[in-house]
């Protein structure tokens, strides 16, 4: 059966937005549809040589109170409210004299704007729009029979329907002018009722409208069906979808990383990746050149590498263990050296400020054409609150939008000095931890994270997993662990886990005999002094901790990682202590201020 249309033959068009309102006029009277129009937009129209019909030569009366009453009358409303299917109100019509209205172009005033604006109360009061909204929600409940246009993005779609199917609308298409109608109706009513609570002792309603843009195939698990992401009404999206089908916890690692990749490129004037897994990161970097040993160490010798592909390296390797199948972020372009980096490792996915089309070519071939391509979006800027749904209940914040800088590391408190360098690792720490789950702390060194400890519910017990995890980064760049003799042919992924069983030297019967084919010949362990010796030169290292120490057994801890320089809030009775305990050890502590919990 063919779609119903409606065909289109009287157009009432009032509009407060009058962008593109001259070419949508110019469009229906070329159709041969009577255009009726009120006020400044019926001026407009003419002004562009659109015959009009005035609502008051239809209504039979004024506008009135200062144009407060302009389109309320039961010749607007009879003609957009009855149902053409029904006999009855088409005989009411005609006794009545109403001719039927096809279709309306209305937006409404702009009332959120003059909020913003700082106007006075009675000035935004005269910006809540009445008759819009009236003919909106009129036309929008009756679409079977009226089409609703709401915004000048739908003109020339609009348009040009009309003139494929000789000035008729489908009932899909009035019916989904319906649905964006009534949207519009709820975020502006939602406005003004925030508004008055705002003014009075009233409970705040916050009302948000969500636009599915595509389902996801579960949620954080495969029984938490069904899933799907949403954009927030009027807002775009942080990112485009350019290849494979993201799920869930891809999405929370992408924007996440996104954010945290952004925010180190504007701190500090290079090139940042970021290897995330179940939302929090396991390395994050900058492009800082590597040193031949790191080179070795991590496995890039003979590469091309480019400044991009350098900070992602660096990320990629501060936990390479931790670090497989990651979700990846880079700060800028994904160039083709960067985009064979990526290609090597096992990883979910990668969104980016943009990719080379050799590059982008590179990634969509990775994982069956199924790898995951997003493309960040630079100027997008988020709500300044933030929402949650846990439980049935909604909690909501304004959104984390400190600002790390390099200045934030010289509020020096301690008799050691902090030089640039480790200002830069500073800021490098500080950012990731912004975005890792807490309690947390993070430590870096050249560029790069070190090692990064999340959600403990103690500070020191995170100081000694993100340490660990420190000794495990330098014992890698060990001289008797880069001579491992490998056997042709054995996998990357297999190397790195070989690496941490032979540092860790803790390997159970089973595990040793699995481990040990892995060589051309078995090699000796380190021996306790050769750890304690390499251990010792381990010096450098920058500390964020995303709140205040509580103890100075903290401080006691890291510097059996080599912490030498501390970045912390500060704020805690035991702030004396703590500052002592580093001068003890001659760390340079800063102190920011800025409290960085991330939940």
């Amino acid at each position: 059966m063919a779609e119903t249309t409606l065909p289109v033959k009287r157009a009432l068009v009032s509009v407060f937005d009058k962008t593109g309102i001259e070419e949508l006029g110019k469009g229906l009277a070329a159709l041969g549809i009577t255009v009726i129009s009120t006020g400044g937009t019926a001026a407009k129209l003419r002004g562009a040589g659109v015959d009009v019909t005035d609502v008051a030569d239809i209504t039979k009366w004024p506008e009135m109170l200062g144009g407060r009453v302009k389109t309320l009358h039961p010749h607007i409303h009879g003609g957009l409210l009855a149902n053409r299917a029904d006999p009855e109100h088409m005989k009411t019509l005609e006794d009545m004299g109403v001719a039927p209205i096809d279709i309306v172009i209305c937006n409404l005033y702009k009332f959120k704007e003059a909020v913003a604006s700082g106007k006075e109360f009675e000035g935004c009061i005269e910006m809540i729009d009445i008759g819009g909204p009236t003919m909106v929600r009129a036309a929008a409940k009756n679409c079977d029979s009226v089409a609703i246009v709401t915004n000048p993005s739908q003109y020339a779609g609009v348009l040009a329907e009309l003139g494929a199917n000789s000035g008729s609308l489908t009932q899909k298409t009035r019916r989904g002018l319906a649905a964006d109608a009534f949207n519009m109706t709820a975020e502006y009513d939602a406005a003004v009722s925030a508004y008055f609570a705002d003014k009075t002792e009233a409970a705040p309603r916050v009302t948000r409208t969500y636009v599915e843009e595509f389902p996801l195939k579960y949620g954080v698990n495969p029984h938490q069906a069904p899933a799907a992401l949403s954009k927030i009404d009027g807002y775009d999206m942080p990112f485009d979808v350019l290849n494979g089908k993201p799920g869930y916890t891809n999405l929370m690692d992408a924007l996440n990383s996104w954010q945290l990749v952004s925010e180190l490129e504007t701190a500090l004037g290079l090139p940042a990746a970021a290897s995330f897994k179940h939302v929090s990161p396991a390395g994050a970097a900058v492009a800082v050149p590597l040193t031949p040993e790191l080179i070795e160490a991590y496995d890039v010798q003979g590469k091309d590498l480019s400044p991009q592909a350098v900070a992602y390296v660096r990320a990629r390797n501060a936990d390479p263990m931790s670090s497989f199948g990651d979700f990846i972020a880079i700060s800028g372009i994904v160039d083709v050296s960067t985009a064979n980096i990526i290609k090597r490792e096992v990883s979910d996915g990668v969104i980016a400020a943009g990719f080379e089309p050799e590059a982008l070519e590179i990634l969509t071939a990775k994982k069956g054409g199924k790898y995951l391509i997003l493309k960040g979006n630079k100027d997008f800027v988020p709500p300044e609150l933030e929402y949650k749904e846990v439980y049935g209940v909604t909690v909501s914040q304004k959104r984390n939008d400190a600002v790390i800088t390099p200045e934030m590391m010289k509020n020096v408190v301690t008799t050691a000095p902090i030089p640039d360098d480790a200002v830069r690792d500073l800021v490098i720490a500080s950012i990731a931890v912004k975005y890792t789950q807490s309690n947390s702390v993070c430590y870096a060194l050249g560029g790069q994270v070190v090692g990064v400890g999340a959600g403990q519910q103690s500070r020191v017990d995170c100081v000694k997993l993100a340490g660990r995890k420190v000794n495990m980064w330098h014992a890698r760049r060990h001289a008797k662990v880069l001579s491992l003799k490998f056997k042709a042919g054995t996998k990357r992924v297999d190397k790195v886990n070989a690496r941490v069983a032979y540092i860790s030297d803790d390997m159970t019967p089973p595990e040793r005999a699995l481990w040990e084919p892995l060589f051309e010949e078995v090699p000796a362990m380190l021996t306790a002094g050769e750890r304690a010796a390499w251990q010792a030169e381990l010096k450098g290292v920058a500390l964020s901790s995303d709140a205040f120490f509580p103890f100075r057994d903290n401080i006691d801890q890291a510097t059996k990682f080599g912490v030498s320089f501390i970045v912390q809030p500060g704020g805690s009775v035991q702030d004396e202590p703590v500052t002592a305990a580093c001068n003890d050890y001659g760390i340079g502590m800063a102190m920011s201020g800025v409290r960085l919990f991330h939940h």
